[in-house]
């Protein structure tokens, strides 16, 4: 053919074929397509949304509460530990810097996903023919955390990959440091690094040493397992390796490396709450009468002194066993205030709250018997008595019922004073009926008894049941002066990130007067004798001035000493859970010699003060109230003698 045929049958041909090649690239181009969409979709379809910055530092956190102390002691954590906001830039250096060799050593230069880790990892995973080497970032790893679930799925680490990059666009670097560190798990519980610290060293994440930095750093990979084997040579192996990428990076010299290696490590113990458990249950429940929507979690700061807790658990647990056993006592309570501001320094619900999370400071209901007396006698001095009112002790009747002195022996004329001191039964009894019953109940409510209280003249001997925490707010009352107590446990509620949630104001209003200061000095007089030279005796210490009262219920089921010095009120019960009688044990013996060994602690390192009004109740009688006083007593002993001698 041709040349210039060939050439005229060249449009010919491309017409022919034309239209069935564009249809293949048409077809392979739309496959491409709808293959990619469906990819696509496969691998980024409900993807989460990154939320806002502040969602960040709370988002999928299970509920946990961290408990510190007045003093800032870390108490408990209830749920998984996430401790307190770090930033990256008040740590030491070599905290961040181990993290950063472990984890992420081009964090500063690549924009969510290291290329040149991933290349670097897969080839040394296709040289051993394993796994041997990651290449996530932290920023990855940051997002798998918040975002995703832990499966090595294609569609995981692709979406993994992409969030990456849309936090990178969204944080600063530190920003993202701060939050990886105060976010990332690292075992036993512990989320964050400040939580970590405590949880294995005890210690603050600021005080963290270069070995004790390396080590924590190690733990990402595998937190569970190497938080397990954290003193195992397996652990050390990983803190050595962290210690050899830092040299490498250039962070710390090889003699400062050689130096971490060499350091033992001192891991913390474990600190169940046996000791604090019931305060922490009854700060929990005030927290929702403070905050109705409280976060899921949160520090809250107690007004606990763990070393007046456990010396109060302490006490309270000698007692019981020095004593309990031959006294058929098994249970005690206490609880320790400080005067000046209400706040609660130790609260004692039992012996041991892994076996019994009943609280008996603020659950448990008993009768206080003679320790009740303290109201009768508040209310008598209201209505005009005083100490040295005298009063005659002897057999009464009082609307059928016979009050009796424990011991069956009547004193005959005695003052108020030593009526209380002596803890006499028918002369509070009288005293209370003559004032009227509602009147002493009215009081006990106004000094802080939220138990039903009944007008019936047994009323007067600690008839009705109230609790530990309801008493000592009572006998408070006289410890401030006549001022209203209000106890409480918690200080501060702030959210993990650090914000103040309650209170709102550090401004605190001064508590109203509810008794009258001088009534209140003479209720000091009156109660002081009572540890002078009455019942309670054994709570005497140290040279401080004290004024308390024994109580001692029906069939020796209670025994109760609840007393106060200057600086603090304090409260022990002791008896049974299932309410059986101890032996023969009174108020006097087993509560105010745990009181004592309490308030020793307590008052440590404190100059003894003296109680206003703490004086013998003999300065309230002139000398003429004193001769017929001694008359009366000299009348009544002869009456006694005739009577012994069978003369009727």
């Amino acid at each position: 053919m041709p040349a210039d045929a060939k050439t005229a049958a060249r449009p010919g041909a491309l017409m022919r074929w034309g239209p069935p090649v564009l249809k293949v690239i048409g077809t392979l181009a739309a496959t491409g397509l709808v293959t990619f969409g469906l990819l696509w979709n496969t691998l980024f379809a409900q993807m989460p949304a990154l939320p806002d910055k502040d969602a960040l530092w709370t988002l999928n956190r299970t509920p946990a509460v961290e408990f510190i102390d007045t003093h800032g002691n870390t108490i408990s954590v209830r749920g998984f530990r996430y401790g307190r906001a770090v930033s990256a830039k008040t740590l030491p250096k070599h905290v961040v810097d181990a993290f950063i060799a472990a984890e992420d050593k081009r964090f500063r230069e690549h924009t969510g996903v290291d290329l040149m880790a991933i290349f670097r990892a897969t080839l040394a995973n296709a040289t051993k023919g394993r796994t041997v080497q990651g290449a996530s970032t932290i920023t990855q790893q940051l997002v798998k955390n918040l975002f995703l679930t832990p499966d090595q799925t294609v569609k995981r680490k692709a979406q993994e990959a992409r969030l990456a990059g849309d936090l990178e666009r969204m944080l600063t670097k530190d920003e993202i440091l701060d939050l990886y560190l105060n976010r990332i798990y690292l075992g036993a519980g512990a989320y964050g690094l400040d939580a970590a610290a405590h949880t294995y060293f005890d210690k603050s994440a600021t005080e963290l040493t270069l070995a004790e930095s390396a080590m924590m750093a190690s733990f990402p990979k595998a937190p569970s397992r190497f938080a397990q084997q954290a003193a195992s040579a397996r652990a050390k192996e990983r803190q050595e390796y962290v210690l050899h990428e830092m040299v490498q990076e250039g962070f710390i010299t090889q003699s400062q490396a050689d130096e971490a290696k060499a350091q033992q490590l001192a891991f913390a113990k474990d600190k169940p709450d046996s000791f604090t458990g019931h305060a922490l249950d009854y700060a929990i429940e005030r927290v929702q009468d403070l905050l109705p929507n409280p976060p899921p979690d949160m520090v809250i700061k107690l007004s606990l002194d763990l070393k007046l807790q456990e010396a109060a658990q302490k006490a309270v647990e000698n007692g019981l066993a020095t004593m309990g056993k031959d006294r058929r006592a098994s249970e005690g309570a206490a609880l320790l205030i400080d005067n000046s501001t209400g706040a609660i320094r130790a609260m004692v619900g039992g012996r041991n709250y892994l076996t019994s999370k009943f609280n008996r400071a603020t659950q448990a209901r008993r009768q206080p018997g003679s320790s009740f007396k303290m109201f009768v006698y508040a209310a008598a001095l209201e209505e005009g008595m005083t100490p040295g009112t005298v009063r005659f002790d002897m057999p009464v009747t009082i609307q059928n019922w016979r009050p009796r002195n424990y011991g069956g022996e009547y004193r005959g004329a005695v003052t108020l004073s030593e009526a209380m001191a002596e803890s006499l039964n028918t002369v509070a009894a009288q005293v209370g009926y003559e004032i009227g019953i509602p009147k002493v109940t009215a009081l006990a409510h106004r000094f802080g008894v939220k138990s039903d209280l009944h007008n019936f003249p047994s009323i007067t001997l600690g008839s009705d049941e109230v609790t530990l925490y309801e008493m000592t707010t009572a006998f408070g009352v006289l410890a401030k002066g006549g001022l209203q107590m209000s106890p409480y446990i918690i200080e501060e509620i702030r959210n993990s990130k650090g914000d103040l949630l309650w209170p709102l104001s550090k401004t605190t209003p001064e508590p109203p007067r509810i008794y009258p200061e001088n009534l209140a000095a003479d209720m000091n007089s009156m109660l002081s004798r009572v540890v002078v030279a009455g019942t309670g005796g054994a709570a005497r210490f140290g040279g401080w001035d004290i004024a308390g009262k024994t109580g001692t219920s029906q069939e020796w089921r209670d025994a109760w000493f609840l007393g106060y010095t200057t600086r603090f009120v304090g409260g022990i019960w002791v008896g049974n859970d299932d309410d059986k009688p101890m032996a023969k044990v009174t108020g006097g013996e087993m509560s105010a010699r745990i009181w004592a060994e309490m308030m020793k602690v307590a008052h440590e390192g404190m100059t003894p003060e003296t109680l206003p009004g703490a004086k013998q109740a003999e300065d309230y009688l002139s000398t003429e109230d004193m001769d017929r006083l001694n008359f009366y007593r000299r009348l009544s002993s002869a009456f006694a003698a005739v009577e012994a001698r069978g003369g009727g």
